[in-house]
């Protein structure tokens, strides 16, 4: 029987596809001052991650509630794949945006990026928020 060494089996999970996933996970971030510019432009599109109750409470302005909209993403998001993308969620150890920029990643989006302050380092910085008002 032969075993294959650690170079070997990187080398078989490349040739085969397995190693894609592994690196397509790994997002750069977005400062504050880069992620408020791109907003000013328009040329952002923002993933809240933290859920839809706590989207209804807070959110950045113009942010699209992924876990009430992930089924119809690829609506919501722009046409052009090499549109900014921004996903986000509580800020700090949060792993939640993860889930934002992954699917963004899986249809086609090449600039995908998260902003790790999340939500409460936006609010924290005393930039604006919105919220999720129900009507009766």
């Amino acid at each position: 029987m032969k075993i294959l060494s650690l170079a070997g089996l990187l080398a078989v999970f490349c040739i085969t596809g397995l190693g894609v996933q592994a690196t397509a996970a790994e997002f750069s971030s977005i400062s504050l001052n880069d992620l408020k510019a791109a907003m000013a432009d328009g040329k952002v599109t923002l993933l809240d991650c933290n859920g839809t109750q706590t989207f209804s409470k807070l959110h950045i302005p113009g942010a699209i509630d992924f876990e009430a909209n992930k089924d119809r993403l690829a609506e919501l998001l722009p046409a052009q794949k090499d549109a900014l993308i921004v996903s986000y969620c509580g800020g700090g150890s949060c792993p939640k945006y993860k889930h934002g920029a992954e699917a963004a990643a899986r249809l086609g989006y090449t600039k995908v990026k998260y902003f790790e302050p999340g939500i409460r380092g936006w609010s924290n910085a005393g930039e604006n928020t919105e919220s999720v008002v129900n009507s009766r």
